[in-house]
This record gives structure tokens, sequence and C-alpha cells, in this order.
């Protein structure tokens, strides 16, 4: 692919990961199924076919002297999980921690933690946190619950305010501070790319 200079979802997010391993950045993903990804996009964990639990994880083999890549699959105990995940990116703010769904469908069951913790995180407990919360979906024939992550949901709980508007100097960065979190949906590779790097890049922490 980066021969015939084309890039889908998993390449986007391959060279997102790669490029902050080599500037330092400790990488942690976790949730159902991350390993392979739901869709078997991503090959992040290598499993040798002759020994048993032998497995190589490639992207920690990169560069010299890059940071840690954690990648791990989890039960499917969404409150449980998203809540852990969510108290290591506040204990670890200069670190890319990312949580997946295995449907994006399937963060309802950790409404908890978003509606309580993530949402009114900088208003109500006056903490900055970095989390990014990876809800794939779509119209795979895998049945109605599976075919939403309720993107509607999380706008809903935005809490932009329709009467101030923020001021010139600085405006983009002004407006993403001020936000709860920032609620993404990507048409391209190219923008995931650019969000992963973002998140981490930015002088403040935000949810995603």
């Amino acid at each position: 692919m980066v021969k015939n200079r084309t890039v889908d979802w998993a390449l986007a997010e391959y060279m997102a990961f790669g490029s902050l391993l080599k500037e330092g950045i400790h990488i942690r993903l976790s949730g159902q199924d991350v390993e392979r990804g739901t869709f078997s996009h991503r090959h992040h964990v290598l499993h040798d076919q002759n020994v048993d639990k032998r497995t190589c994880i490639p992207m920690n083999h990169l560069w010299p002297n890059q940071a840690p890549y954690t990648v791990c699959n989890s039960s499917l105990s969404e409150y449980g999980v998203l809540g852990f995940e969510l108290g290591f990116a506040m204990a670890s703010p200069n670190a890319l921690v990312l949580w997946e769904a295995q449907f994006g469908d399937f963060h309802n069951t950790a409404q908890c933690i978003i509606d309580q913790f993530i949402c009114p995180g900088q208003a109500k407990w006056v903490r900055q946190n970095g989390i990014v919360l990876l809800l794939p979906h779509g119209m795979e024939g895998m049945g109605p619950e599976h075919s939403s992550a309720r993107p509607e949901r999380f706008l809903q709980m935005c809490n932009d305010d329709p009467d101030v508007f923020p001021k010139l100097d600085d405006f983009d960065v002004r407006q993403l501070y001020d936000c709860n979190w920032i609620v993404v949906n990507c048409s391209t590779p190219a923008n995931y790319f650019h969000v992963l790097r973002r998140q981490i890049l930015l002088p403040f922490r935000k949810p995603v």
C-alpha cells in the first residue's frame, strides 16, 4: 500500500501510532478484539502457529529507542474496562490511551462512566482527560443493534453554548479547550491519522 501510495484506515492508524512511538509517546489500546480488530482490519499481534501462546507485537520493534506500545484484548465488561482506562489516562496524561468497543453501540453498558465522568470531567470534576473512545459502526449485516454507535447521543451531551462566541485570537484551539469533548466522524483515513496525533500533541487534554 505504501508503494502504491494508498492508505486505508488500518494503515493510517499504524502510521499515527508508529510516528508517536518514535516521538517517545506511550500508546495503550484496549477493548474487545483490538489485537486483530473486530473486522480483522488490524494486525497488531502476531501468533506463532507452532508454539502455544507465543506472540509478537511488531509495533514494539520499529525504532531503537521508541516508547512502548500496549495492545490488549479485554473482556465484555465495558463498564469496568472503560472505567479502568479512564483512570489510566488520568494517571498518565502524556500517554495516548484508547478504548475500542467491539461494535460502537457497546458503549451503552458503560454509559455511567461516559455520563458521569467523561462528559462532565472538566466542568464537574475539574480534571482534564485525553481518553479516546473508538466506536466502529456501519451497516455490516450484523443486526440492528450493531448498525450505529449512536453519535447523536454524544452530540446531545456537547456543552457548546450558542450565545458564546470565542475571540478570534487562537480561535480553533480555544474552541477545543472550552468544549467538554470532541466528537469526530472521520470521512477519510487522513482524518483519522491527524485526529490521533492531534489528540496527544494538543497542549491540553480532551476526550475524543
